[in-house]
């Protein structure tokens, strides 16, 4: 970089300059970094450069004034204290350039190890190392291929070509068995696989690999991986990254060295001990890459007793002091331990319901940060099915169980063809001998991940822990032929396309598919475990944790059920009630030619006549509504649909005449039929005639749906039941539909009702966007509003949700026009704001104004944040997602309201 004017801004900090309260301008890595430095551990000296330089050097292009010289003067101070320089010929100083987001990023981003080697370097760090000149020429040739793939863009299968013929050639499978003179001849090759790509020779000078490889660093914060992992686990774009540079520690120096990453819990169940990978003679690349496989943290106990016994009381001070799972990255060097790295670490969502629970059991935190560490989609995850195994289903092979679940689903080998045949709608299982960066979209688009190599901390395992997708690593009687689209395993060839099943918990793999049984957490919600007398930490873990989450919220939550069995799976899992009772899905199957005759009906009779028959059947779908949702609030939606899903397909319909008129058929019937649905065609149904303009369109047809449900209500309240009945009329966009609708209403309930004692409250949806912008009005007829989020960010933002999200949301995603798609995640800026409008301004109306939320981001867990954020009484959603929705409003109610509580 070229040296530039100083400024007063600080874009370097020396590590004992932060603390782990530092990551937005440190990131992450950085931060803990310096928060161990300041703990006395044994930390390799550096700098951090912060992220404010990272966004500043993306903004322009340019690394922003006075960076250059304050690196320099850290530099200078770093060598001082190493009492080396920067490639010095005779007792070099290297240092490692790596990455740090404010959020972890596992492999996404760039690390160059070993930089300030140099033709002439490499003598002196075989001097440094006493004499061992394959630990110098080692070391060389792998800053060239970091250096190349990472900086200049050489493709990387290049120089793995390069390492695999040089083991052919000694007739060995192991990079270890490569000596001096190997390793010389390895790096001429990957010197000139570099001047191939780049058009020059590979930079000798220390200070510019060095300048270079931090603005790789910077630049691989927008890199395709990056970006497709950000949007995956909704990391904001404009964080930018820290760079770290940092003194170079070397495990690759022999036997009594190595590296590895350990856990102060299991990641994978929760489970208290000692977990990790430990790889003899090697860098920390190897093992979080998968390369080779390591062996247990525990043996490293019978290797190097020593340091074993300094990392086991390192991990217990940095567990205690993030009162937290610690992720360490670790390596020894000629038998002295150094801490490269410590983080709150990754971890299934097993481990994480079980390890919050132990936490407080332990004193460590309370109740309120136990929830804080847990969330909904965690909880999702644990209500997935398991495998059903009996004697037919063998596992052919047995890995690592590196992230739980049970995946079936075709073979794939290559992230290209994983991501082709689930946009397909095929399950595929991504099988590589490891993965890597590159493999991010495969990952995503893959049911499950296998890998021939690895462990609990490789690549695959960190990152499908993150994104909650079944892993098994490091199946290594699973022989992968990638060119060929096989593997092989126990004497039977598996070819693309054939079907495996995958078992993250034990890391088994059968072949075939297996089937699934019901996870211990879907039993526990509904009823069928008893927490307190279960032997299962998860199960007590997540009894405790929604008990909690129930005592804190201050947002109800309901469900979203059109039948008797949905709304009663939806009280089993803890629903307060139906908030959405489509009326729709009442009048599809045999009934559709009822409804079908209502709406084309041409004179009173026959539309009173359609109308008579509905409503016994309509009365007993609601009864049975009632009774499951005994003493519970009922919110039932009249008739909504566009009319075209009740009618017959026009083009097929005039299709089926022009044949039979053809054959000389009588069409008398067929042609009437033709002329209705042409009347009533229209171009856009979805803006046309539904909902409550249907209701005011069709007589009685309103008032059919409100007798039913009146009748229900009565008569299970007459059975001993108590029947709470609300009525929504859906799409109000002026007071005036409301009023109309409801002065109809009330005078069938008041003849229904007589001295039952049901009461019956009047609403609407707020769905469209005039609603919600004179919800004031509105408030003065309605009693309660229920926010229908699909059909107003549809409406707010003029699309379909049916055509647009094939057709160009994904383009959308991939410029960060959308961070998630508007009907995932509530739009807090736009169709926020309307339902944060409607709900102020309908509550100055009426004060004791009910508020609901029934669109599918009602069981979304950062949708329901904002909905406690604005006051809504409940948010409603499928019954799978209630439990969700219960634990995130307790989290909402703990992060914004402290201690408040029902």
């Amino acid at each position: 970089m070229a040296a530039q004017e100083t400024v007063d801004h600080k874009y370097v900090y020396d590590f004992a300059e932060g603390n782990k309260d530092l990551k937005d301008l440190l990131g992450g890595k950085g931060a803990n970094l310096a928060e161990m430095t300041n703990l006395g551990l044994p930390v390799p000296p550096g700098f951090i450069i912060t992220t404010e330089a990272c966004k500043a050097y993306l903004a322009t292009g340019e690394e922003p004034a006075g960076l250059a010289g304050q690196i320099a003067t850290h530099l200078e101070a770093l060598e001082r204290e190493m009492g080396r320089r920067l490639g010095d010929p005779d007792d070099p100083l290297l240092v490692s350039v790596r990455s740090g987001a404010k959020f972890s990023m596992p492999g996404m981003m760039e690390t160059v190890l070993n930089v300030g080697l140099n033709d002439r370097s490499v003598v002196g760090l075989s001097a440094q190392a006493g004499g061992n000149d394959r630990f110098a020429w080692d070391s060389y040739r792998r800053l060239i291929q970091m250096f190349g793939k990472t900086v200049c863009e050489v493709p990387g299968e290049e120089f793995e070509h390069a390492l695999d013929e040089a083991k052919r050639a000694k007739g060995t499978t192991n990079d270890l068995d490569l000596d001096a003179d190997d390793l010389r001849g390895l790096v001429d090759a990957y010197k000139k696989i570099f001047v191939k790509h780049t058009g020059r020779e590979f930079p000798q000078e220390p200070r510019e690999q060095l300048d270079l490889a931090i603005r790789a660093v910077f630049e691989s914060w927008n890199a395709e991986r990056a970006v497709v992992y950000r949007r995956q686990e909704r990391i904001p774009a404009d964080l930018g990254t820290a760079v770290n540079v940092v003194s170079m520690v070397f495990g690759n120096l022999g036997p009594d060295s190595g590296t590895g990453v350990a856990f102060t819990r299991d990641p994978g169940s929760g489970a208290q001990g000692i977990y990790g990978d430990y790889l003899t003679n090697a860098q920390g690349e190897d093992v979080v890459a998968g390369i080779r496989n390591t062996v247990p943290l525990q043996e490293l106990e019978q290797l190097d007793k020593k340091s074993y016994d300094e990392l086991l009381a390192f991990m217990a001070r940095l567990e205690g002091h993030y009162k937290d799972l610690c992720d360490i990255e670790f390596t020894i060097e000629r038998g002295k331990l150094w801490m490269l790295q410590t983080r709150v670490g990754k971890r299934t969502a097993a481990a994480a319901f079980v390890i919050a629970g132990q936490l407080v059991d332990e004193g460590v935190i309370d109740l309120d940060e136990a929830l804080h560490r847990v969330n909904g989609a965690q909880l999702a995850q644990l209500m997935f099915p398991r495998f059903r195994l009996d004697h037919e289903f063998q596992p052919v092979a047995k890995g690592i169980g590196a992230s739980p679940g049970a995946a079936s689903g075709k073979v794939v080998f290559t992230s290209a063809r994983a991501v082709e045949l689930a946009a397909e709608g095929e399950s595929v299982i991504l099988v590589r001998r490891e993965t890597n960066p590159d493999d991010l979209n495969g990952m995503i688009a893959a049911q499950g991940i296998l890998t021939s190599r690895g462990g609990k901390t490789s690549h695959a395992a960190v990152v499908a822990r993150g994104m909650g997708k079944t892993c098994v690593s490091g199946a290594d009687e699973i022989d992968v032929n990638v060119p060929a689209k096989r593997f092989t395993v126990a004497g039977q060839t598996v070819n693309e396309g054939d079907i495996v099943s995958i078992d993250g918990t034990t890391g088994k793999v059968y072949l075939g598919e297996v089937p699934v049984m019901p996870s211990e957490v879907v039993q526990y919600f509904e009823g069928s475990l008893d927490p307190e007398h279960v032997d299962n930490p998860l199960v007590r873990a997540v009894h405790r944790i929604m008990s909690h989450a129930d005592a804190k919220r201050r947002l109800a939550v309901r469900t979203n059920a059109d039948t008797g069995a949905d709304a009663a799976r939806a009280r089993r899992f803890g629903a307060q009630g139906i908030g959405l009772c489509r009326t729709e899905h009442m009048f599809l199957g045999d009934r559709r030619e009822l409804v079908e005759r209502l709406i084309l009906a041409r004179t009173d009779d026959e539309r009173e006549s359609a109308l008579a028959a509905l409503l016994p059947l309509q009365r007993d779908d609601f009864k049975e509504i009632f009774r499951e949702m005994d003493g519970l609030p009922v919110t039932v939606r009249l008739i909504d649909p566009p009319l075209h899903e009740f009618l017959p397909p026009l083009e097929q319909l005039a299709v089926n005449v022009a044949v039979a008129q053809e054959r000389g058929e009588d069409v008398a019937q067929e042609e009437a039929l033709l002329a209705a649905v042409r009347r009533m065609h229209e171009e856009n149904p979805m803006l046309g005639l539904r909902g409550v303009r249907l209701g005011l369109v069709i007589p009685g047809l309103f008032a059919m749906q409100v007798r039913a449900i009146a009748e229900a209500a009565v008569a299970v309240t007459r059975a001993g039941a108590v029947a709470k009945p609300e009525i929504m009329v859906p799409l109000v966009g002026a007071v005036q539909e409301l009023e109309t609708v409801r002065a109809e209403a009330e005078k069938i309930i008041a003849e229904v009702v007589g001295d039952s004692g049901v009461e019956v409250l009047i609403g609407t949806m707020i769905e469209v966007p005039r609603a919600a912008l004179t919800a004031g009005q509105i408030a003065e007829a309605a009693q309660f509003f229920s926010f229908g989020t699909n059909d107003l960010t549809q409406m707010a933002w003029g699309f379909s949700r049916d055509d647009v999200e094939g057709a160009f949301f994904w383009r959308y995603l991939e410029l960060g026009i959308f961070g998630i798609s508007p009907f995932e995640s509530i739009d807090r800026d736009g169709v926020g704001r309307l339902v944060r409008i409607a709900a102020e301004e309908g509550r100055a109306a009426r004060p004791e104004l009910k508020l609901g939320v029934c669109g599918e981001h009602g069981g979304d867990p950062d949708s329901v944040h904002f909905f406690h954020e604005v006051g809504l009484d409940y948010v409603s959603c499928s019954p799978f997602r209630v439990p969700v929705a219960r634990l995130e409003a307790g989290r909402a109610a703990v992060e914004t309201d402290g201690s408040d509580s029902r």
